[in-house]
C-alpha cells in the first residue's frame, strides 16, 4: 500500500526545503513510523520550491508553486500552492491520502474532487470547531473524506454533533506525534541544569491564558506548606502572562524563592528538565494533543494536568498521571500532594511503560496502519468510476 501524507501548511518564514526538513523533524518522524509497518510512505509538503529527499525510509517531496506578486491576496496564493500539490499527488497515484490539519477545507476538497477514487484521512492538529461561513466551508471541503484522526475520539464528537463531517465518518484515535526523549539519571539531570526540589516540578508551555500558569501557581502555593522542599521550574515561550506570573510568585512569601522562570530552553535542554523533574504540571484548557505531556511520559515523568479530552487519552484516563478540572487549583494541589506521597520510582517506570505501549512512534505507526488499512478496505468508489 502506498500512502501519501500531505501538508498544505506553508512555512511563514519561507525557508528552503533543506532548512524546513531540519526545522520540522515531525514531518518525517510520523511518516517513518508508518513506513516501518511495511507501507510505502511519501510525504508531500507545500513549499517555496521543488525538492526531493530520502530520509528514514520515506521519500519527501517539497512542491513549489509559481511565485506570485506580493500584492496577490494570501488565500489566492495558498490555493495556487494547493493546486501544485494536488497535481503532484495525481502523479504519485497513492492508495490512501493522509492530510495533516483540519484547517484546509478548500485544499482538502480539491484533493477529493481530483482524486475521487482515493480514500482520504484528515488529522486534527489542534483545530477549533469552525462557526459561521467557516463552518459551511469546512463542511463542503470535508464532505467526501473517509476518516478523521484525533488524539481522543471525544474531540471528534463536537465536530460530528455539528454535522461538519459526512454521515458515517470513521474516527481513529492517533496522537499528532511522539517524542524521541528517553529517561535518564535524575540526579545527573538536576546537576546539569542546577535544579532541585522535593518535589521538583516542571511547567512547560506558552505563558498564556489557555495554558493557565496562574492556576498552576495557585495549586503549587496551596500544596507547598505540606511538602518537604518544593520547587517549580518554568520553561516557556509566549510571555502574555509572564508579568502576572512573576508578580504572583515574587510577591508571595510562600512562593518566593521556590518558583523559577527559566525562559525558553533549547529542545535538548527540555529533555534534561523533564528527566530532572518529579512531575510535570500544566493547566491547559484546550489541547490538540499536548506535546509536553507526551515528552514528559517519554522521560518517565508523571504529568499532573487538567481533565481535558486529549490529556485523558494521553494519561490513560489518569492511570499514569493526575487529572483535575481546568481552573481548579485546589484539585490540582490535592493531586500534587497525593502523587508526591506515592513511590516515585514505580510511578516513573509505569509512565515510561505507558509511553512505549501507547504513545511511542512505533505505537503511532501501528495505529496509522490500522486506519489506512480500514479506509482502503471500506472506501466506496464514486459510481462514475465503478
Amino acid at each position: 500500500m502506498h500512502v501519501a501524507q500531505v501538508s498544505f501548511f506553508r512555512d511563514r518564514q519561507d525557508r528552503p526545503p533543506a532548512a524546513l526538513l531540519r526545522a520540522w523533524p515531525s514531518l518525517v518522524d510520523v511518516a517513518g513510523a508508518a513506513a516501518r509497518t511495511g507501507l510505502e510512505v511519501t510525504v508531500v509538503q507545500a513549499s517555496r520550491q521543488d525538492a526531493v529527499f530520502e530520509q528514514d525510509g520515506v521519500t519527501v517531496h517539497f512542491v513549489g508553486a509559481a511565485r506570485s506578486p506580493k500584492w496577490i491576496w494570501e488565500p489566492v496564493k495558498n490555493l495556487q500552492s494547493a493546486g501544485a500539490v494536488v497535481s503532484h499527488l495525481r502523479q504519485l497515484r497513492p492508495d490512501v491520502i493522509h492530510v495533516h490539519g483540519l484547517g484546509f477545507p478548500f485544499q482538502t476538497g480539491m484533493v477529493s474532487r481530483r482524486l475521487p477514487a482515493v480514500p482520504i484521512l484528515v488529522q486534527d492538529h489542534a483545530n477549533r470547531v469552525p462557526v459561521g461561513w467557516r463552518a459551511r466551508a469546512f463542511r463542503i471541503g470535508h464532505a467526501r473524506i473517509s476518516g478523521t484522526a484525533f488524539t481522543s475520539s471525544e474531540q471528534a464528537s463536537q465536530f460530528v454533533a455539528k454535522g461538519l463531517f459526512g454521515p458515517g465518518i470513521r474516527v481513529f484515535e492517533v496522537a499528532e506525534s511522539s517524542s524521541h526523549f528517553t529517561p535518564g539519571d535524575q540526579l545527573q539531570a538536576r546537576r546539569e541544569l542546577t535544579v532541585k526540589g522535593d518535589p521538583c516540578v516542571a511547567w512547560i508551555g506558552r505563558m498564556n491564558a489557555n495554558k493557565d500558569p496562574l492556576t498552576v501557581l495557585a495549586a503549587f502555593r496551596a500544596a507547598a506548606p505540606r511538602l518537604k522542599d518544593p520547587h517549580l521550574w518554568c520553561c516557556y515561550t509566549d510571555v502574555s502572562l509572564l508579568r502576572a506570573a512573576r508578580s504572583a510568585a515574587e510577591n508571595d512569601p510562600v512562593l518566593a524563592g521556590r518558583v523559577h522562570f527559566l525562559g525558553e530552553l533549547p529542545h535538548e535542554r527540555v529533555e534534561v528538565l523533564l528527566r530532572a523533574a518529579d512531575f510535570l504540571m500544566l493547566g491547559s484548557h484546550v489541547e490538540g494533543s499536548g506535546f509536553a505531556v507526551i515528552e514528559s511520559l517519554a522521560c518517565g515523568t508523571p504529568p499532573l494536568v487538567t481533565d481535558i479530552p486529549s490529556f485523558r487519552k494521553l494519561t490513560g484516563h489518569g492511570r499514569v498521571g493526575a487529572l483535575s478540572p481546568p481552573g481548579d487549583s485546589e484539585a490540582m494541589a490535592r493531586a500534587l500532594l497525593e502523587w508526591t506521597a506515592r513511590p516515585r520510582g514505580a510511578s516513573r517506570a509505569m509512565a515510561r511503560r505507558h509511553f512505549e505501549a501507547e504513545l511511542s512512534f512505533e505505537a503511532i505507526g501501528q495505529r496509522l496502519r490500522v486506519a489506512y488499512d480500514t479506509l482502503g478496505k471500506h472506501h466506496r468508489r464514486p459510481k462514475s468510476l465503478e
